[in-house]
């Protein structure tokens, strides 16, 4: 559980709560929406994915 502590730590700090506002902010950000479901429907093997 060693990780699981550190991650605790590191998200209470004033640095791990500017990381966690960044990643929220990204994910509002429609375009990175769009990358997200992207990549998730070129994993799971529908849609066309990204032009070439």
């Amino acid at each position: 559980m060693a990780l699981i502590d550190r991650i605790k730590r590191f998200l209470g700090s004033s640095k791990g709560q500017q990381a966690r506002a960044r990643a929220e902010r990204m994910a509002r950000d429609p375009r990175t929406q769009a990358k997200v479901r992207g990549l998730l429907a070129k994993f799971r093997g529908g849609g066309k994915g990204r032009p070439m």
